[in-house]
């Protein structure tokens, strides 16, 4: 073994609610070069439960995260809060000396992103971003198509995270102080990294935005969650937004927790090339014109294909995890760079003040 691969990383968890204990601790725990040290919550709680259940013998438990960083012997955070603390948090680790993984979205603002960018230059600390999608075997496989040339220049492209009934109900999804929106900013901004990764396009010009809050006030509605309660639902049920990029490339965004239709997809992109087009509406399909005939192949992406035998599969969030700590291990940009979630972000505000003003929003009005 290489000595990085012989050196090994002690990280703490700040926020051991669902997606910490859904996503990060059980994928970092998978990991030879890892300890778990120290873990916050504010609920104290989960913060002893998780220790107990992934941390090292001496681990060690606090409700206030700032305790949790002043341990210089602590390399990596996973901030893994809601959304109103991301960027405070970020920024105090990042200036405390650990490498940061940030759950998604980078931040409620892009001011905030814009500060956790600049936070992570100025002390050389490695920030990446929780956009597990781009590690989907569909996505992985596509991805290589389109840096291949398979698809020639996209020009357009559908980011979609949409539900019929879908309104997560724990938590504090629907509380628009705690999280800074709804669907859009919680499913849709998956839709919208996956798409603008695969595009390699991260310079929007102008972006037309509609929000509504049209079904939240129902009373005892369908739910793949169990009915939430429209006093708590202080946010927007869909939204959607119309995004031109600077080389007129355009982006159509689509997100909803709770919308009349059939047709559904999650965190899925459609692209459209001058060589070819792709998309996720029924697996991957990639699309084009040969030999004066139109196609459609539908790659297979399952591990196994020889009887009795499945083939090693490794999930999606085991992947963004190995892929992170191996970015700190030697040195290498993480799959997810803050630069590229920073304009998520942008793109994501935009769209709530085109929404908000009734007008197209222009990025370069921005300082």
């Amino acid at each position: 073994m290489s000595k990085a691969n012989e050196r090994e990383l002690r990280v703490g968890i700040i926020g051991c609610g669902g997606i910490a204990n859904g996503k990060h601790m059980p994928s970092l725990a998978k990991l030879p070069n890892i300890k778990m040290v120290a873990f916050c919550d504010i609920i104290e709680e989960r913060a002893v439960e998780a220790a107990k259940k992934f941390g090292t013998e001496d681990a060690k438990h606090y409700i206030d995260y700032r305790d949790l960083l002043k341990d210089d012997s602590i390399d990596v955070v996973h901030v893994c809060t809601p959304n109103r603390s991301h960027s405070e948090i970020t920024i105090a680790a990042l200036k405390s000396g650990k490498h940061v993984m940030c759950e998604k979205p980078m931040a409620k603002t892009y001011a905030e992103a814009k500060e956790m960018v600049e936070t992570a230059r100025r002390t050389g600390k490695k920030l990446t971003i929780g956009y597990q999608g781009r590690h989907r075997p569909e996505s992985i496989y596509l991805k290589q198509a389109v840096e291949n040339g398979e698809l020639g220049d996209i020009y357009f492209a559908k980011a979609t995270a949409v539900r019929r009934r879908g309104v997560p109900t724990w938590g504090v999804f629907l509380n628009e102080y705690e999280q800074g929106g709804g669907p859009l900013i919680d499913i849709g901004t998956h839709a919208l990294d996956l798409t603008l990764w695969m595009m390699d396009n991260y310079k929007p010009k102008y972006v037309v935005g509609s929000v509504y809050r049209k079904l939240a006030d129902r009373e005892n509605a369908a739910n793949a969650f169990g009915s939430w309660d429209p006093k708590e639902f202080t946010v927007e049920d869909s939204a959607f937004g119309f995004v031109v990029m600077e080389n007129g490339a355009t982006i159509i965004l689509e997100s909803s927790w709770a919308l009349n239709t059939l047709q559904e997809g999650e965190a899925i992109t459609t692209l459209c090339g001058t060589e070819g087009g792709a998309d996720m509406l029924d697996g991957l399909r990639i699309n084009g014109e040969k030999y004066g005939r139109l196609y459609t192949t539908k790659p297979n992406l399952d591990v196994g294909g020889v009887a009795f035998y499945e083939g090693h599969k490794e999930s999606p969030s085991n992947r963004e995890a190995r892929l992170w700590i191996e970015s700190i291990l030697y040195d290498k940009d993480p799959v997810v760079k803050p630069e590229q979630a920073m304009v998520v972000t942008q793109i994501l505000e935009g769209i709530y003040k085109s929404a908000k003003s009734g007008k197209p929003y222009y990025f370069d009005e921005e300082d």
